[in-house]
């Protein structure tokens, strides 16, 4: 009974002593089996990444302003691709032309200085009639080609008016669809190029007339002159009658 007794005491004892020794092969740690969260460095990250996305919209935003600097500026330094000198040179050459191709008493210093001393100076005492009558007509000739002269410069000025009124359509346009800065500043000095070259043909038509009135002046000047010299001329007293010695007969005693 007593053998009994102490075998089962150790068979209980055996068998609750299994779940003890075999634990280990059934139980994992709890460590692989949970996640820490941790608020504080995630709201770090979080703000971490902000700024850095914020970082990288300012670079995009620099990039693209400096784009846009960069195109600006090539357009400003873009040329205009329109010029209307070569037109405006043209207009100033035909009316220098017209200027050049003045008749006898030209535009030249020393030329005028001749004409005036040998043709519009004061009358010669010793020069014959035939001589002063040459004098006037070469005067009257040269009041003539002025007055013509005249009259041809201001047909060419004339005739310059389209053209001008071309170019300065077309460069107001190029101005007003200027892309930058070069180009309308050099549409505004092809506008000052028209203008000092419609000042060119005004200054022209001015030294025509007026050469053309010097010359009708002149004339009328030294006609006067003239006139007073024939006057004196004709008031003075030939010579008298001389008496001498006459034969009616020659072959009377």
């Amino acid at each position: 009974m007593i053998f009994r007794r102490t075998r089962a005491a150790l068979l209980a004892a055996s068998i609750l002593s299994v779940p003890v020794a075999m634990s280990p092969l059934m139980v994992q740690p709890a460590a692989a089996q949970w996640i820490v969260y941790d608020p504080t460095n995630y709201v770090q990250n979080v703000l971490s990444a902000a700024r850095a996305l914020e970082q990288i919209n300012n670079q995009i935003t620099s990039l693209q302003n400096e784009a846009t600097m960069l195109i600006n500026q090539a357009r400003n330094l873009a040329s205009l691709p329109y010029s209307s000198l070569q037109r405006l040179q043209q207009s100033v050459q035909q009316t220098q032309q017209l200027l050049g191709q003045a008749q006898r008493v030209a535009y030249d210093v020393q030329q005028i200085d001749q004409a005036f001393t040998s043709t519009y100076g004061n009358a010669s005492m010793s020069a014959s009639d035939q001589q002063l009558v040459a004098q006037a007509r070469e005067r009257w000739q040269n009041t003539v080609g002025g007055l013509q002269d005249a009259m041809r410069v201001q047909a060419g000025v004339v005739g310059n008016i389209d053209t001008n009124r071309a170019e300065m359509s077309a460069l107001v346009g190029q101005s007003q669809g200027a892309t930058g800065a070069l180009q309308a500043a050099q549409a505004g000095n092809q506008l000052l190029a028209l203008q000092a070259q419609q000042l060119a043909d005004l200054t022209a038509v001015v030294a025509a007339n007026g050469r053309a009135q010097a010359l009708t002046e002149a004339e009328r000047a030294a006609a006067a002159e003239q006139g007073r010299e024939q006057r004196r001329r004709f008031l003075t007293p030939g010579v008298g009658y001389q008496p001498g010695n006459a034969r009616m007969f020659p072959n009377g005693n």
